[in-house]
């Protein structure tokens, strides 16, 4: 049996060859037209030819989403986000971790004039100098999830984490906790330091002074376990604020190895509201920044910059919520 073609596909579907491949393409067209050519193509199982459509067009219909921690439950659900857009359009997503280091964040950029992929979407934990440079420069179109100076020129798409802050603490003087301690990752980081100016501005806000600050190695589990012992050594403190929800959990079980119960003795809230939050017992209050929609509305931009690259770029703020369960009383 020969392999179906576009030209069966246009016959079958009753419209022209070109508005198949507009179809395929994900170019505009009428609904009718979309169901018409989608139905022929199950019917048929025609199968695009990815190597010819890519030499036609000049693209690779690749994208490349680069975050710091592929693990982190967090970018899990970015990336889910960000599949479900680029995929409806005809895209590939390919994902890569870059891992702390800016270094290798500014290297993965540069490779981009490979001609791998189309666009990158990155999500960078730390920017210097070089990181703007290098995705002002880059050769194919770039969005970050996160914040990076106006300078670079690119779109933006960022959480409010001060507004997150705020919305953590506001929830616990309500409940009565005014003794409040921070467990931060790393300060240098952006999340770091947004969410450590958010804290202190939100402390202030309600004329309260941090009981204790910590900082953790990383963003991770095994890091909020480490950092627990610091905070430990500081009495007083009955809620504590976490910049992330893998932070929040590791303290939550060393808060228990020494026999303090949660919330009853501390409240904790975490950020992030990661299916994490809802897993581990105590269910864990925590802010939603909104990464789901943050992983949309920055797979939406890429698109339109592959489209035009000569927009204006957009700085595109997600507002946060905040989640209560058990974890603070």
């Amino acid at each position: 049996m020969s392999r179906p073609t576009i030209a069966g596909v246009a016959r079958a579907a009753g419209v022209s060859v070109a508005s198949v491949s507009r179809v395929l393409n994900g170019l505009p067209a009428t609904e009718e037209m979309v169901e018409r050519v989608q139905r022929a193509v199950q019917e048929l199982g025609y199968v695009p030819d990815a190597r010819a459509r890519s030499l036609k067009v000049g693209r690779t219909f690749q994208l490349t989403l680069a975050v710091a921690d592929v693990g982190n439950p967090v970018y899990v659900t970015m990336m889910r986000a960000v599949e479900e857009v680029v995929s409806a359009a005809g895209y590939r997503l390919v994902v890569t971790t870059t891992g702390p280091d800016v270094v290798d964040e500014v290297a993965l950029v540069r490779g981009m004039a490979r001609g791998y992929a189309d666009g990158l979407l990155i999500s960078p934990i730390r920017v210097d100098e070089d990181l703007v440079k290098s995705i002002r420069e880059c050769e194919v179109p770039v969005v970050v999830a996160g914040n990076v100076p106006a300078k670079a020129g690119v779109d933006t798409v960022r959480a409010n984490s001060p507004k997150g802050m705020l919305l953590a603490v506001e929830h616990l003087v309500a409940r009565g906790r005014t003794r409040i301690a921070f467990l931060n990752g790393p300060a240098d980081t952006v999340p770091g330091t947004a969410r450590s100016k958010g804290f202190t501005e939100a402390l202030k806000a309600h004329n309260l002074n941090p009981i204790a600050v910590a900082e953790a190695t990383d963003f991770t589990f095994a890091a909020g376990r480490s950092a627990a012992p610091a905070l430990l050594a500081s009495d007083g403190f009955d809620a504590v604020v976490c910049a992330n929800d893998l932070l929040a959990v590791g303290l939550m079980h060393e808060l228990a190895a020494v026999g303090l119960d949660v919330p009853t003795d501390v409240a904790v809230v975490g950020m992030d509201d990661s299916e994490l939050a809802e897993q581990c017992s105590p269910t864990l209050t925590s802010v939603n920044l909104g990464s789901a929609e943050r992983g949309r509305r920055a797979a939406e931009l890429l698109l339109a910059r592959i489209e035009d690259n000569e927009r204006t770029p957009r700085r595109i703020v997600v507002q946060p919520s905040l989640s209560v369960r058990r974890s603070t009383p």
